[in-house]
């Protein structure tokens, strides 16, 4: 059983991570405000699922293929780091968009709703980062065992991603029409959003880091 200050330690930086704009909060507010809370929330059943099948990978091993595959690790970590700078650079070009602006999107089935949901997860380069290389931080053959102690924290990610998904789910229509009458606070969420974006895909890009075997 992971300690407290372990637990804690894994819902803070989860905290932090989902509050960072990435590809689950764009794709997410954008449904929202297109198609409806409803389509929102099946969205985010999808993205969910993703948590889930990300952290059944690593608590069954797969950050040890990335310890001793080098190779494969540094390729998901600079394509990761060239999708973040990809995002960084659509929010902050000229004419660039924010999550919360208004949208044309075509509407979805609640099937086809969830597919991209959990694919977007699944090519989040945040989650694989998170679940590859910081679950295994906390982890110590001493607690006990490994995979129970994996699934634990796991799953404090996965609650804190998904209440917080959801809460920006429910609220996405209510912040669009804030920021609608104030196109100074669009443009500077929008910026916020492009430099942190930046700065995450230049710190990924270039982080020493290598995962541990869990």
């Amino acid at each position: 059983m992971p300690p407290i200050h372990a637990l804690a330690g894994v819902a803070a930086v989860s905290l932090g991570m989902v509050l960072t704009p990435g590809p689950n909060m764009l794709y997410l507010v954008s449904r929202s405000l297109t198609q409806g809370r409803r389509a929102g929330l099946t969205s985010l059943a999808g993205v969910v699922l993703g948590f889930l099948a990300y952290l059944t990978a690593t608590a069954l091993g797969l950050s040890a293929v990335f310890t001793l595959v080098p190779g494969a690790y540094l390729t998901v970590k600079l394509a990761g780091a060239c999708y973040l700078g990809w995002m960084a650079w659509q929010a902050l070009r000229p004419g660039g968009t924010s999550p919360f602006a208004p949208r044309e999107l075509p509407r979805h089935s609640d099937l086809r709703l969830f597919a991209m949901g959990l694919t977007t997860c699944l090519l989040n380069p945040k989650i694989a980062i998170m679940y590859l290389s910081l679950l295994p931080q906390f982890t110590a053959p001493s607690r006990g065992h490994l995979l129970e102690q994996n699934l634990l924290l796991g799953l404090v990610q996965v609650v804190v991603g998904s209440c917080v998904n959801g809460m920006f789910v429910l609220a996405a229509g209510a912040i669009a029409a804030f920021l609608g009458r104030r196109p100074g606070w669009l443009k500077v969420q929008r910026w916020v959003m492009g430099t942190v974006l930046g700065g995450l895909a230049v710190r990924l890009a270039t982080d020493s880091a290598r995962p541990t075997p869990a």
